[in-house]
């Protein structure tokens, strides 16, 4: 095997298909706990930038909104909380069934999987009609996809023209000064912290590297520009920590 022939797990280097295994393997670990995780990893400000992410999606009634690699529904539950949102048509779709299916449960156990569908899908291969969607979202996914290129045009032949492609995702830190401590919890607190809820640092150490191996924010546009995507921009939330990007189909 060629170096070309491989991609980025973490730090390390292997196959794709080994890279689409080991992800699997990863969170189906941490399904149980992931949603105790994030509160505990961001101090709950995953919610927040969650919340705004839903905001700049600006659905509208009658719009097809597909939450892509959407795991344990944080996205599509947010959206079936916005009045403004009700009569949209949700889809749910994640890769890893355990996720899925923990969105799934958790959506109705809160009374709210009206109008959802559950698709499980990879991102770089969407089974949907091309043209059929009006939004597609994917929270803090698309650091887990093996061929991330393959999966922006992907999303880009799913949208109708009119279409919006919202990205939300860790990104580069801007703040120089806090390097140091945004490291020092990267590789040190979240993997103990994983020990320790979730029984589980090895996962989370890699969440860590691939959060240090995802294309920075000039990096991302340009690559969405070159899927075929227009009017592309973000913005940077807790200092450029996450990322949310906007790219449109016209």
């Amino acid at each position: 095997m060629t170096h070309k022939d491989e991609t980025d797990f973490g730090f390390s280097r292997v196959a794709p298909a080994e890279k689409t295994r080991r992800v699997r393997a990863v969170f189906e670990s941490v399904a149980p706990r992931y949603d105790l995780m994030n509160d505990l990893m961001s101090a709950g400000l995953h919610r927040l930038w969650k919340r705004q992410a839903v905001n700049m999606l600006d659905i509208r009634p009658g719009h097809m909104v597909l939450d892509l690699a959407g795991g344990t529904g944080d996205m599509t539950r947010l959206m079936r909380i916005n009045g403004s949102t009700g009569r949209a048509v949700s889809i749910l779709s994640d890769i890893n069934a355990a996720m899925l299916t923990h969105g799934r449960d958790r959506l109705l156990n809160e009374g709210l999987a009206a109008g959802i569908d559950y698709v499980q899908a990879d991102a770089e291969s969407l089974p949907f009609r091309p043209r059929s969607l009006d939004r597609i979202c994917i929270a803090f996914g698309l650091r887990n996809v093996t061929d991330k290129v393959k999966a922006l045009r992907a999303a880009y032949e799913a949208l109708r023209f009119g279409g919006l492609y919202l990205i939300l995702e860790f990104s580069q830190l801007k703040l120089r000064a806090l390097e140091p401590l945004y490291d020092a919890y990267s590789f040190q607190w979240l993997p103990w912290l994983g020990q320790r809820i979730a029984g589980d640092a090895d996962s989370y150490r890699y969440l860590a590297e691939s959060i240090r191996r995802h294309p920075d924010q000039n990096t991302l546009s340009a690559m969405l520009q070159q899927a075929g995507f227009d009017r592309v921009d973000y913005t940077n939330l807790a200092g450029g920590i996450v990322a949310v990007h906007r790219a449109w189909k016209i």
